[in-house]
């Protein structure tokens, strides 16, 4: 397969076939680039795109999408395997922030599946993803519903044997997990592309439901068991059907998430939802590069394949973007996943402990709440810790990756 000619943004260090998607005014720390050196110099590695939000990660750059040939990096997936975000859109326009907070916190406290036997949803989800839950007696008739309404293209290869995985997460479904995870009650403040927008219901004022999750801990432990080599011949087969059963636990999780904040909002009745989709950030795909087949390796990107919806976070402090992708090959089909990082956590955790009292912390600076009990988790997920989004936005566009639908404003943004 033949490489792009020269590195279009000229970076030091970069060979011709690795590209970052960069803008004005958007910060770039000269760590991640160097990461983003070190994977394209990776035996079989074809492409690299740096997406606007990349930052350093442990080992290898977080916001990255890789290319490769007969080989596949499970390090270039990392232990999140799964990640991605949810968007349910549905046809409330109002709700009083004092009622919808204490109604989080009573469906946080539900046992959604109290009658249900742990190992049967486990396996449910790991094997069919949320179509999964329809088949699982004693699932609440109401996640029955939203799970059917359920429109995710699932192109993963079958998922492999869950049983070295099964023990210990049985009961995690429905939990948002840490980190920069969340789940959110968010409005639909701006719509730029209304045709786009009205395909899912995405209006003005329209309350949405948003979640930020993973694999609840398979995506480590995935991780664990495969991140010391590459994989070539059989073993890919092997990893990729472990890694799509943690994905599809993954897009249930999500779902079970949604469901919690659809509850608070009395919004799991008949027609109340008006459409919804799934994006994963984590994980390997087969796509083709210059038309020959490759292994697409995302790492904090999402995916924004033509025409199709995707979505950008912000931080609780800024708008997330739901945005239509143009398919563009040069970014192997991504865009950027969210803000990205600008101060690590424990720098996060000094510096804005030192700006704000712990009380400012429970409002977003757009004037959300924010339901949060781990006080050094306020700290280090405060707006001050992530880059600006205008300007990530602004870079997909003017690089042609993806073209803004509409704007979520957080009203309610839930870590627990």
């Amino acid at each position: 397969m033949k490489h792009p000619e020269q590195n279009q943004h000229g970076l030091a260090g970069l060979p011709g076939f690795a590209r970052v998607f960069d803008g004005p005014g958007v910060w770039m720390e000269g760590n991640a680039t160097d990461q983003i050196a070190s994977v394209a110099a990776l035996p079989g590695c074809l492409r690299v795109a740096g997406m606007p939000d990349l930052h350093a990660g442990r080992d290898f750059p977080i916001g990255a999408v890789v290319a490769t040939q007969d080989v596949v990096y499970p390090l270039l997936v990392g232990g999140d395997a799964g990640c991605g975000a949810r968007i349910v859109v549905t046809n409330e326009d109002h709700v009083s922030p004092d009622k919808l907070e204490r109604r989080i916190r009573r469906a946080w406290e539900e046992s959604i599946f109290e009658d249900v036997e742990p190992s049967r949803l486990f396996d449910a989800a790991w094997s069919q993803g949320p179509a999964g839950l329809l088949e699982v007696d004693g699932v609440p008739e109401a996640l029955r519903r939203l799970a059917a309404l359920d429109t995710t293209d699932d192109a993963l290869p079958p998922s492999g044997d869950p049983s070295r995985f099964r023990a210990g997460f049985e009961g995690a479904l429905g939990s948002i997990g840490g980190g920069n995870h969340f789940a959110e009650i968010s409005k639909v403040s701006h719509v730029v592309d209304s045709e786009a927008g009205k395909t899912i219901g995405l209006e003005k004022n329209s309350l949405v439901a948003l979640v930020h999750s993973g694999s609840r801990g398979l995506g480590a432990a995935l991780f664990r068991a495969w991140c010391a080599r590459p994989l070539v011949g059989a073993e890919i087969g092997a990893y990729l059907g472990e890694l799509a059963g943690a994905c599809r636990f993954a897009r249930t999780n999500r779902l079970v998430v949604a469901y919690r904040l659809l509850s608070a909002l009395s919004a799991l009745r008949a027609g109340a939802i008006r459409g919804s989709f799934d994006v994963t950030h984590n994980d390997v795909r087969a796509e083709l590069v210059s038309g020959a087949p490759a292994w697409i390796h995302r790492k904090g990107a999402a995916p924004a394949y033509e025409s199709a919806f995707t979505v950008v976070l912000g931080s609780r402090g800024a708008p997330s973007w739901v945005m239509k992708g143009n398919g563009e090959e040069a970014s192997l089909r991504s865009v950027a996943h969210g803000a990205g990082r600008r101060m690590g956590r424990t720098e996060a955790r000094e510096k804005v402990r030192a700006r704000y009292h712990r009380a400012e912390l429970s409002r977003s600076p757009g004037g959300g709440r924010v339901i949060c009990d781990d006080k050094d988790l306020l700290f280090e997920e405060h707006p001050d810790a992530y880059k600006a989004i205008e300007p990530i936005i602004c870079a997909l566009e003017a690089n042609r990756l993806a073209t803004r639908v509409a704007s979520l404003v957080p009203v309610v943004t839930v870590k627990l």
